[in-house]
């Protein structure tokens, strides 16, 4: 084991109130330590997103003693059972999970037992940069298996023997691609690569919701591109999404996303790696078991569309959607110029026509939706120029007035 001294992490929202929840958690007496991303993002320089607490005493205590020191708790029969405890600190929730053992698991879940050993909960950990932990008060980083070593080099790799620990849960081959396209350098690491590879069919055994999470995550990261070469060479995505066959739609889709200066976007990637076929965009989407509106976005980005226009794009489909499309057809220019585009109202009502002499029917909806699309053909004019176009069409339903 090494250790290192990292910066205590700053305060949360209320400036005493992390180190009253460490001091009520015998975090002093070493019962308690940051755990897993914190540990592994600070080292690196990154802001952790959370900060996870990882505590010696058992759940039941855990809530007994933060509960003494003035602060909020919750949980959860499950929680419990998995020896989580949430605590609310400054107004924002932490999770203390107490040290655990693996007693059995079956590739999906884990029946766990408590332990008060940290190199045995350590070894329950998927991989070795996410197995860290680090004293509360002074820094000093604990290490079991060579995490460090590997945060420095840029190698993400499995606790253990790859295979096993695969089996103990399917969804660590998708975890184990995120992890190295966000921290790996170069090439996988081999042993870990080839277990993936060797058990890529026990992904059909997961949830589809499981594997859609996983895949956005892992296509979100700042340049995925490596990795999901790599993973199309092994075979990765045959089992669960056997549509992705290549990369090039990606790569060209990444390079858009840079020259417009447009956030990284799991889903807009996704759509990338997929036939630009909305047919198959439907069957995918309903296969991964997204929601309506991501069926619905991905569908639209493979779609083709009638007009180049960003902005008439935009009001037909949504700004998130035409900027996908846009994107796609490589145009990072009208991508860029569209992001922050805010959809005018049209400002015309039916009753707007009936007032100026069209008798109520169904030829009011109908002249209303003409009216309207040259309104977007013409790039969204004022209002006086917009009645001047439905006195036009009033006319040429009912005729000129007498």
């Amino acid at each position: 084991m090494t250790a290192r001294a990292v910066p205590v992490p700053p305060p949360v929202t209320d400036p005493q109130g992390l180190e009253r929840l460490i001091e009520a958690l015998d975090g002093a007496g070493g019962a308690t330590r940051y755990i897993g991303g914190w540990v592994r993002d600070t080292l690196l320089g990154q802001a952790p997103q959370d900060i996870d607490v990882a505590t010696r005493l058992s759940p039941q205590e855990v809530e007994s003693r933060a509960q003494a020191a003035g602060l909020n708790t919750w949980s959860s029969a499950s929680g419990i059972a998995h020896g989580t405890i949430g605590v609310v600190v400054g107004g924002k929730s932490f999770e203390v999970t107490t040290l655990r053992r693996d007693v059995a698991t079956d590739g999906r879940h884990a029946t766990v037992a408590f332990t008060e050993d940290w190199q045995e909960d350590a070894a329950r950990r998927d991989f070795t940069i996410n197995a860290l932990s680090a004293d509360p008060l002074t820094g000093e980083v604990h290490d079991y298996f060579g995490g460090l070593d590997d945060l420095a080099e840029g190698r993400v790799r499995f606790i253990g023997e790859p295979a096993q620990r695969i089996a103990e849960d399917h969804l660590r081959i998708l975890r184990f691609f995120r992890f190295h396209a966000r921290f790996g350098k170069g090439t996988p690491d081999a042993a870990s690569y080839a277990a993936c590879v060797a058990r890529a069919k026990d992904l059909m055994a997961l949830s589809r919701e499981r594997i859609a999470a996983e895949l956005v995550k892992l296509l979100a990261v700042a340049d995925p591109l490596a990795t999901v070469e790599a993973m199309l060479e092994g075979g990765l995505f045959a089992p669960v999404v056997p549509e992705i066959t290549d990369a090039a739609r990606l790569a060209a889709l990444l390079s858009a996303e840079r020259a417009a200066g447009v956030a990284p976007d799991g889903l807009r990637r996704l759509a990338a790696l997929l036939p630009p076929s909305p047919v198959v965009a439907e069957q995918v989407a309903a296969r991964l078991r997204l929601s309506k509106l991501e069926r619905k976005r991905l569908a639209l980005a493979a779609e083709p569309d009638g007009t180049t226009v960003a902005e008439r794009q935009a009001y037909a489909i949504g700004v998130e959607s035409a900027v996908d499309r846009l994107l796609l057809a490589d145009e990072p220019q009208a991508a860029r110029r569209i992001e922050h585009w805010q959809r005018p109202s049209f400002p015309l009502s039916g009753g707007d026509l009936i007032a100026m002499g069209l008798t109520a029917g169904p030829a009011v909806a109908t002249t209303l939706r003409a009216i309207e699309q040259r309104w977007v053909r013409e790039g969204f004019p004022a209002k006086a120029v917009l009645d001047g176009y439905a006195r036009e069409a009033v006319t040429a339903v009912v005729g000129p007035a007498g």
